[in-house]
């Protein structure tokens, strides 16, 4: 009988062992048909679910993680070149179709840009006219090739303790940012606040520093505040800088998402104005501290720390987590009036300028592709600003596009001309012979910006490409 009961309990025992395994198998084993692993601890999640049973991460958030990593300079088999519109990253702005050699390869059919397959030949002018992005050429499978740090389930780089969260990262949607940035500092407080991670022979170091107020930024901050850790959370611009240059009035996606200390968190069909106002309210309830009006010069790092060099001064840290734009920071006129909500480096959705006095100011391929663009809208008024007197480093085609816009009034040229002060209702100018003042809504300042990739390199993150699954509800090619 005593063996009997010996037998039992070593069964049950056994059972147990295996369940629980079952339940915290690592990252890359084996999961029961129908299931996967979940990328961030390794359950078992079945097929069609939206988030992990045991960590309850949103999988959509790993979706660019996940993407295989393919060679640049491959291409994709299974046919002739093409173009491919995301409609879910598509502004309307009918930039391509003016960028396209093939005629009626590339259409506007409402709001959004289409393909015809018979006339596309994969040219890929509408890839680099594109000023946001949502074009490719692909021979295979719809996907999006994207450049991207190399990060892992936790949003850490190839330099150990350095996260990569937010648009950044691949992924600009607000509710995979917020998720990122909470998902990134969750980690950084389980290993800081382990046994093996004891602090107190780094006194005087920061827990973690994190770069951008963004959606990723204000996660993660949050996170770190609610987890006890000390922080700073820098900000080159003011709160929140990439939702606050998007063209007023511009409407988001409803995206229902957790924010740490403030609970469920709906962001609904609303205005620039209205996601600002949940932002401030945010951080005022939650007492998050954002240094504004500070840009990170340089990040090294320094053994187990960090070093964070700004232009106030200079931080040493565990953990770093960068939340910028991927776009990088633009460069500023440096001019009165600059800061005012008038003023624009990225445009988002054209059509947001239908019928307002537009100023774009730069004289590369980037200013007059935008300021042809957003002469497209119906009764919007375009000048283009440029300080030399002749556009000498600009692609032919977008030169003739321009020629053709100013020969039909639809674009206005101020060759010779600098921005001296930005007012709320007129902007002015100093050129060849004077001072200029002209009435203006809107102001796009276009004259480059440093990229965060090339950054990120210097300090030896690793920067690969993926091919990244469109569903097929947002792939439009025919």
């Amino acid at each position: 009988m005593g063996m009997l009961w010996t037998t039992l309990g070593f069964s049950m025992m056994t059972g147990f062992a295996v369940w629980l395994h079952m339940r915290s198998s690592p990252k890359g084993s084996v999961a029961p048909a129908g299931s996967r692993p979940c990328p961030r601890c390794g359950v078992a999640v079945r097929q069609g679910a939206m988030s992990c049973p045991a960590c309850f991460a949103p999988l959509q958030t790993f979706e660019v993680v996940d993407a295989p990593t393919v060679d640049g300079l491959a291409e994709a088999a299974g046919g002739e070149p093409r173009a491919l519109v995301r409609a879910d990253m598509c502004v309307g702005c009918g930039t391509c179709v003016d960028a396209c050699p093939e005629p009626d390869a590339i259409t506007l059919r409402g709001k959004l840009a289409v393909v015809d397959d018979a006339r596309c030949r994969g040219h890929g002018e509408c890839v680099a006219a594109c000023p946001v992005g949502a074009i490719l050429v692909t021979t295979g499978a719809a996907v999006n090739r994207v450049s991207v740090p190399l990060v892992d389930a936790n949003f850490e780089t190839t330099i150990p303790g350095l996260h990569v969260v937010g648009e950044l990262g691949g992924r600009g949607l607000i509710k995979n940012a917020i998720n990122e940035g909470k998902i990134a500092v969750e980690h950084i407080a389980r290993t800081l606040l382990s046994s093996a991670h004891r602090r107190d022979d780094l006194a005087g170091a920061i827990d973690v520093v994190v770069v951008g107020s963004g959606p990723a930024g204000l996660s993660a901050g949050i996170e770190a505040l609610r987890s006890g850790l000390s922080y700073v959370l820098l900000e080159q611009g003011s709160l929140a800088e990439s939702v606050r240059k998007y063209p007023r009035h511009k409407l988001l996606l409803a995206e229902p998402v957790l924010m740490p200390l403030y609970g469920d968190l709906w962001v609904a069909d609303t205005s620039k104005e209205g996601l600002l106002k949940i932002w401030e309210t945010v951080v005022k309830n939650a007492g998050l501290r954002v240094n504004t009006g500070e840009r990170v010069e340089n990040i090294t790092p320094e053994g187990r720390l960090f070093r964070i060099v700004t232009t106030s001064g200079t931080y040493l840290a565990r953990r770093v987590v960068l939340a910028m734009g991927r776009r990088g920071s633009p460069r500023k006129l440096r001019v009165s009036g600059e800061e005012l909500d008038k003023v624009f480096y990225e445009v988002i959705e054209m059509e947001q300028f239908a019928g307002r006095r537009v100023l774009v100011v730069g004289g590369g391929d980037s200013a007059v592709e935008c300021a042809v663009g957003l002469a497209n809208q119906r009764g919007t008024e375009v000048r283009l600003s440029y300080r030399r007197s002749a556009f000498d480093r600009i692609k032919s085609r977008n030169q003739e596009k321009l020629d053709q816009a100013v020969a039909l009034g639809r674009v206005k040229l101020l060759l010779g001309s600098q921005v001296r002060e930005i007012r709320t209702d007129v902007v002015v100018l100093e050129g060849t012979e004077g001072p200029i003042i002209i009435p203006n809504d809107d102001v796009v300042i276009r004259i480059g910006g440093d990229a965060p990739y090339a950054f990120l390199e210097r300090i030896g993150v690793r920067i690969v490409q993926k091919d990244v699954p469109i569903p097929q509800d947002q792939a439009k090619v025919s």
